[in-house]
């Protein structure tokens, strides 16, 4: 709820107002004049401002000025009877949130316009306290959330990071296991130590036996020379890695032959290769996997021995859906990431939010990231509205989409659906508004303010142009 200054020297409009800002649940304030409601804010901050233009002792454009330097988070809607498209054109550019004319109806317009304004700045809010939540952890700690889940995973990261054991990190694609996985290291004795991911997806059978053991031969029993120089490369892998966290990404792709040394490798603590002694193994091995390797060790796709070694310590993650109450702290995150140091994120329009918030996200928090990291280079550092997202997630899909889709709110979808309406009429009748009213069936009043409410209106000139 607001706390809202309604400023007008007219005591039937004044009283209708405040009425249905409070009845509506808001805190009201009232003036009569301009030098009444400076008095009123001196030393108290409001959350919008609705002033009438023309007020008796201060007018109502010094008082919205005034109100501006005071109260720059105000959010100030100037009201009139005898409005022109230079004025309002002129207050808006000044940094007022709104332009109305008298009379119009003041339930409506609490609804619509106060109600806006209380959506946004309760996002504004939600984003800021998710700000303060990130600047509050732990230094360099990039697991973003306080959902339970997500609260218990570094519980338990706090724990597994001071041991040496093996740890089986599960979950889909995109949820962040390496990342877990880099914790861990970072936050256990090894973090001044390598660290060392290998890719078990990106190696051919071939690759992984030569990778890690040196097994390809030549047909006279001497290494070949691919294997040989697959050879060299792992001692600098293993060099490399000594005493610190060997990931392998992705551990049940690994061909049966290649699972078998490496399950003898983690028994003995060595790295046996063919004509060469043993390689102490003084490294954390770390696996990831995106489904349970249970089902893989059923199936016979993984050996029991090499499971029950990697799998001495497990940490799962949920997916991105289970744990929706992390989104403002996500979305907080990535926008200060993605801006750069010292730059301010923009906002994000309430049916932007909507539509993330319903969005089924198969791809996680990488799916996440990337929708906003677009999205602001698409709003070239202004609101963040629906457009800016990808279509799957904004619901601008093919009509045969929609019902493997994540569903949107009525409220979005129609937005959307008027917006693109109403471009189509301007393009139509070449911008013309008046022709455009004509053909929507629509007051020019109306269609201004629609206009005005999807950030499509348009400057003096074309005003000047129609008449």
């Amino acid at each position: 709820m607001l706390e809202v200054l309604v400023v007008d020297d007219d005591p039937a409009v004044r009283m209708a107002v405040a009425y249905a800002l409070a009845d509506a649940g808001h805190t009201v304030v009232e003036a009569c004049d301009g030098e009444e409601a400076l008095a009123a804010s001196t030393g108290r901050a409001f959350d919008v401002a609705i002033c009438d233009v023309r007020l008796p002792k201060v007018d109502g454009l010094t008082l919205f000025r005034h109100l501006r330097q005071r109260m720059p988070s105000t959010a100030v809607i100037l009201m009139t009877a005898y409005a022109t498209v230079a004025d309002a054109v002129a207050t808006l550019r000044e940094g007022a949130y709104d332009y109305v004319l008298k009379p119009f109806d003041s339930e409506e317009f609490t609804l619509r316009v106060i109600g806006r304004i209380s959506e946004r700045r309760a996002l504004r809010q939600e984003l800021e306290h998710a700000r303060a939540q990130l600047a509050s952890r732990e230094v360099g700690s990039k697991l973003v959330g306080q959902s339970p889940a997500i609260v218990r995973i570094l519980e338990q990261i706090d724990t597994l990071a001071q041991s040496d054991a093996p740890v089986l990190v599960t979950g889909e694609s995109g949820t962040g296991k390496e990342l877990v996985t880099r914790t861990l290291h970072a936050r256990g004795p090894r973090r001044g130590r390598p660290f060392v991911a290998i890719n078990c997806t990106a190696m051919t059978n071939g690759m992984v036996e030569a990778e890690l053991f040196g097994q390809e031969r030549g047909t006279d029993g001497e290494e070949s020379e691919e294997a040989a120089d697959l050879t060299r490369r792992l001692h600098g892998r293993i060099a490399e890695a000594d005493g610190g966290t060997l990931y392998l990404e992705e551990v049940a792709a690994l061909p049966l032959g290649a699972q078998a040394r490496l399950a003898r490798a983690l028994e003995s603590r060595s790295l046996e290769r063919p004509g060469t002694t043993a390689l102490p193994l003084n490294v954390r091995v770390i696996s990831s996997a995106r489904a349970d390797l249970r089902d893989a060790a059923e199936q016979g796709k993984l050996l029991d021995g090499l499971f029950y070694r990697l799998n001495v310590l497990d940490v799962v993650i949920p997916p991105l859906r289970e744990r929706r109450g992390d989104l403002p702290l996500l979305l907080g995150y990535f926008l200060e990431k993605f801006t750069g140091h010292g730059k301010v994120p923009p906002s994000i329009s309430p049916a932007a939010w909507a539509a993330l918030t319903e969005h089924h996200f198969p791809g996680n928090v990488r799916e996440f990231a990337h929708a906003i990291e677009r999205a602001l280079v698409l709003s070239r550092g202004s609101e963040i509205d629906v457009e800016h997202l990808p279509e799957d997630i904004a619901g601008r899909g093919s009509v045969n989409s929609v019902e493997t889709a994540a569903f949107r709110p009525l409220g979005v979808a129609v937005k959307e659906f008027e917006r693109r309406y109403l471009l189509k009429a301007l393009e139509l009748t070449g911008g013309k508004r008046v022709r455009a009213a004509e053909l929507l069936g629509l007051s020019r009043k109306t269609l201004w303010e629609k206009l005005r409410a999807h950030g499509l209106h348009v400057g003096i000139e074309a005003e000047k142009e129609e008449n």
